[in-house]
């Protein structure tokens, strides 16, 4: 299959040195001195992979390339808001509910009115704010959402007399009173300017403790009494399997927000905004990015290529791997869009960002739809980037005013006014119990939405595939590699009895990673190519003198092709890098897996990409191979399902032997193991329900095969491809004899 020809030939000397360093990588010869008996001194050039770098963090630099076409935008447009989606949890999106919403305490005002609103976006977990309603204007009225962002106390926010006074010096603010309350200062102003405004708590703040502030933005360890498979809360190794986040969650509670304000008769569904600073930034641009209901958003202070956000509750695994805020600022397009920036993070969005936004917005045709402005001042949602804001909805919402619009002052509202909780309506718990709740009862809703797409026929296949089958090309974040993708290097070739052995490095350069491989192709082949994935690695194909175990033998004595493979931190990979012990995180103390994993792919996804370089060598490859089948144990198992249920259309065959894994086992959250989202989306048998059409042998599902795999492959019209083993003898001959029928 690689080279049928002797221009790769080598000594005997160069063969045993690579067998035995295969061997020493996967720990079966255990010392230097064993392995000096085996080959000389001398060593292969070691190879180079991007995933043994240093870890991208939060604080990487995340730039923008607009797309040269509309039809390439719109492709990758698709995939990246589909990302943000699984990230944040909300894919496939949330039913429409109905949403109760309790409305009281109305203050009125000359000019507009306020009241309080609450209700459930989920049970147990509210979404709490002020409505603002403009007076003596004819509706249907524009809509502007308001999440706050991490400003003191939320809603509620009063910087002080003495720091106003600095502001106002300083040119920041104009008035005392809007200074001192600029949350209130900016919803007041657009009401009076005709606009309704829905004021709402970022969950911890003001009157969103069902959810504490201590542990929506400032988790830091985790909590050995909530991590176990039953009792498990936020930030745990089970809340990440479900991709359930403080992201999440608040990303849920903007969702349900724009839902009960579309069900108002007297808003304009055609003229809904959102705006917010900071951690409410970063909810502007989220939620306009996944829904295209919001017709223009202004996000201040938080569109960046530098730092992404530091708040737990502004990252969640996925999210970031690959793209960043600019890119999420990009999908506002072509709706209108604002930002602004401060002496922060932002800084620079003059000169990067902006201009790759501004071209984007050329080639969608509407140039004019995007502005950005740095002001000099600290971190700030202050009069200058709220008179900014008020002049960018007047022109997108033409409501017709006079510019400049200047903000007036205004008497504001107390916490007793603002407050949605009394002695009418008693505020919920916000203790360790109701997180407990709050978060089983959401997963249990999840699982339920998942289990209802569990396919009946052909269509329903297909909605299943595009919702779970979507969310695991997320979680894997790689698309098979293209031929031109991989260039492999053969370290050298032996010729053997029956068969010659090639030790190739596979290289995708693309993302400037190195696959390690041991090819094992007959004299006489058959056009047929085995996959063996071991958790020895390639080591695994081999007995401890360099020859063959007995089903890899078998396999080439039928005349099929082996390939063996170190996916990472396996065999050659510790030559370069001694194999972690836990899942490598970034240099950040605080306990929280989206701080790494927001912006890198999982070890697991990471592994798959080994064998999707593997299966897509294999497929381009010149020979021409006519099968390609996969054969994984023990964990190496679940991931040859991650990579046919990624690619399906490849395999031809599929032979799983889990030993009775689930993720749903995982409690730590630094298990190399961990696969954020896997629980959510079926866990091995979601992955093992995506294979057809390859044909699918199983061990270690004991007693018969798992109803959702039954059902999938039954929608195919290929149930009787299935095919379970449960004797635990044997298994590896049980598998060749299933590989080599037919």
């Amino acid at each position: 299959m690689i080279q049928n020809d002797d221009q790769f030939s080598m000594d005997r000397r160069t063969a045993l040195q690579n067998i035995g360093l295969a061997l020493l990588s996967a720990g079966v010869i255990g010392s230097p001195a064993e392995l000096a008996a085996v080959f000389a001194a001398d060593e292969d050039p070691a190879f180079n992979d991007s995933r043994l770098e240093a870890l991208k963090d939060l604080n990487g630099y995340f730039p923008f390339t607009p797309a040269e076409s509309l039809e390439a935008w719109e492709e990758r447009a698709d995939y990246v808001k589909r990302q943000i989606q699984v990230a944040a949890g909300v894919w496939p999106e949330p039913e429409n509910i109905k949403l109760n919403a309790t409305i009281h305490g109305k203050v009125d005002r000359d000019e507009y009115t306020v009241e309080k609103v609450f209700f459930e976006s989920s049970p147990g977990l509210y979404v709490t704010g002020n409505l603002y309603r403009p007076k003596g204007k004819s509706g249907p009225f524009p809509m502007v959402l308001s999440p706050h962002g991490h400003f003191a106390e939320g809603r509620f926010y009063d910087s002080g007399a003495q720091k106003v006074q600095s502001d106002i010096k300083a040119g920041a603010e104009k008035h005392e009173v809007g200074g001192r309350y600029p949350l209130q200062a900016r919803c007041v102003e657009l009401a009076r300017m005709g606009c309704m405004v829905f004021h709402y708590d970022m969950l911890g703040y003001a009157d969103g403790f069902c959810l504490s502030y201590d542990l929506i933005h400032r988790f830091a360890k985790q909590r050995a009494d909530k991590s176990s498979e039953k009792n498990w809360g936020l930030f745990s190794a089970q809340s990440e399997l479900r991709l359930i986040s403080a992201l999440g969650l608040q990303t849920l509670n903007s969702i349900r927000a724009l839902d009960w304000v579309c069900s108002l008769p007297e808003v304009d569904q055609k003229r809904i905004g959102i705006t917010g600073a900071s951690g409410g930034g970063t909810q502007t641009f989220i939620l306009a990015a996944i829904d295209q209901r919001i017709t223009a958003a202004f996000p201040a202070v938080m569109v960046s290529t530098a730092m992404q956000g530091g708040c737990t509750c502004e990252n969640a695994t996925y999210l970031r791997v690959g793209t960043g805020n600019i890119e999420f600022a990009a999908l506002v397009a072509p709706r209108p869009l604002g930002m602004t920036a401060a002496n922060d993070w932002t800084k620079e969005i003059e000169s990067k960002g902006l201009p790759e936004l501004k071209q984007h917005f050329k080639m969608l045709g509407v140039p004019e739809n995007v502005i950005g402005k740095y002001y000099p001042f600290p971190h700030n949602y202050n009069y200058v980037s709220r008179a900014m804001m008020y002049e960018f909805f007047n022109q997108h919402f033409q409501l017709g005013l006079t510019s400049p619009i200047v903000e007036a002052d205004f008497k504001p509202l107390s916490r007793e006014q603002l407050t949605v909780w009394n002695d009418r309506y008693p505020a919920p718990p916000g203790d360790e119990q109701s997180e407990i709740k709050i978060l089983h009862t959401l997963a249990k809703h999840n699982a339920e939405q998942i289990r209802r797409l569990t396919p009946r026929d052909q269509k329903s296949l297909a909605e299943y595939r595009r919702v779970v089958g979507g969310a695991f090309e997320i979680m894997i974040g790689r698309a098979l590699p293209g031929k031109d993708d991989l260039e492999p290097e053969n370290l050298s070739e032996e010729s053997k009895s029956g068969y010659r052995q090639y030790h190739t490095l596979i290289k995708n350069k693309r993302y400037g990673e190195v696959t390690p491989t041991l090819f094992f192709l007959p004299d006489q082949w058959n056009q047929k190519v085995v996959i063996w994935l071991d958790d020895q690695g390639k080591a695994g194909l081999l007995k401890p003198d360099g020859s063959l175990k007995s089903p890899i033998q078998k396999l080439i004595d039928s005349g099929t092709a082996v390939a063996g493979i170190d996916v990472l931190y396996q065999g050659e990979f510790s030559k370069l890098q001694a194999a972690p012990t836990e899942m490598p995180v970034v240099d950040n103390p605080r306990e929280f897996a989206g701080y790494t994993l927001g912006y890198n792919h999982p070890v697991f996804s990471k592994q798959v990409h080994d064998i999707l370089n593997v299966l897509s060598f294999s497929k381009h490859h010149d020979s021409q191979p006519q099968s390609i089948a996969l054969a994984g144990f023990g964990f190496s198992g679940v991931r040859a399902a991650a990579a046919c249920a990624h690619s399906p259309d490849v395999v031809q065959k599929l032979a799983v032997d889990t030993d009775g894994f689930h993720f749903a086992q995982i409690t730590n959250i630094r298990d190399l193991r961990l696969w954020p989202g896997a629980v959510k989306y079926g866990d091995v048998n979601g992955l093992l329900s995506l294979c057809q059409p390859a044909s699918l042998w199983l061990s270690g599902f004991y007693g018969s095969v798992p109803e959702l795999i039954q059902a999938s492959y039954n929608a195919a019209g290929q149930l009787n491809q299935v095919t379970l083993f449960n004797d635990r003898k044997n298994r590896e001959t049980a598998v060749v004899d299933w590989l080599l029928k037919g």
